[in-house]
């Protein structure tokens, strides 16, 4: 149903199903792959990696991943939501263990696919993979992500490509990164235009969510899991 107040398809109610879809993604991927996302910035409040702690994204409503960040984002939520206002976020998502050669060169490509699934969950504005927009400011030499002979195969000394190169998996963690603008019903008067044309002031009334990225993580991962599970089926289908 088209309802113009956020309900219907709109909703964000919606990511339930994708939920449940990305569990069924993961029993297809089996054990072998490490599905993880973290919440790493509210706002302008942003983790610091040295205190990167995946166990820790389980011990706070956040999905934090940093134990030192979440006072502080619970101060400046509680400011936000005080002020009737709303703010962005941003989620990454890491998957460990996925092999090399899934995905495609030209038109199934990985990373594409990964991007497409992260911006379709409600209010994601951009995606990012690996350093993404990091990477217009590296040279070639700190982009190029180099390799040594290890006893497995390939050792990687760096993983700026975020673990796809040329739209194919290279055995690295395959990481992204997703932005969540600000929650658009907020309490302050914006100028806007009706039905007829006319030029208004609009105030949304009700409950008011001041950052919807908190939610995010579980469906970052669900939507990560259904990509995976795709590349992984049509690469069995492909090699055997």
């Amino acid at each position: 149903m088209r309802d113009y107040r956020g309900g219907g398809r709109q909703s964000a109610r919606e990511t339930a199903a994708r939920v449940a879809a990305g569990a069924v993604a993961r029993k297809v991927l089996g054990e072998g792959i490490m599905l993880r996302a973290a919440l790493t910035q509210i706002g302008p409040h942003a983790v610091d990696r040295a205190r990167w702690d995946w166990d820790e994204t389980l011990a706070n409503p956040f999905w934090c991943p940093d134990a030192a960040m979440v006072p502080v984002w619970e101060e400046y939520l509680e400011t936000v939501r005080k002020a009737g206002s709303s703010t962005g976020a941003i989620v990454e998502v890491a998957a460990e263990g996925v092999p090399a050669g899934w995905g495609a060169p030209i038109y199934g490509k990985l990373d594409a696919e990964l991007a497409a699934a992260l911006m379709s969950i409600n209010a994601a504005k951009g995606v990012e993979i690996g350093a993404g927009f990091a990477a217009a400011a590296l040279s070639g030499e700190e982009n190029a992500d180099e390799m040594r002979a290890g006893n497995d195969g390939p050792i990687f000394l760096s993983n700026q490509a975020g673990g796809i190169l040329g739209g194919i998996s290279t055995g690295q963690s395959v990481v992204a990164r997703v932005a969540f603008k600000p929650t658009s019903s907020i309490l302050t008067p914006r100028r806007s235009i009706n039905e007829a044309g006319e030029e208004i002031e609009i105030r949304t009334k009700g409950r008011h969510d001041p950052c919807v990225g908190i939610r995010a993580a579980p469906v970052v991962e669900a939507m990560t899991a259904c990509v995976l599970a795709d590349a992984f089926l049509r690469h069995r289908g492909q090699v055997g």
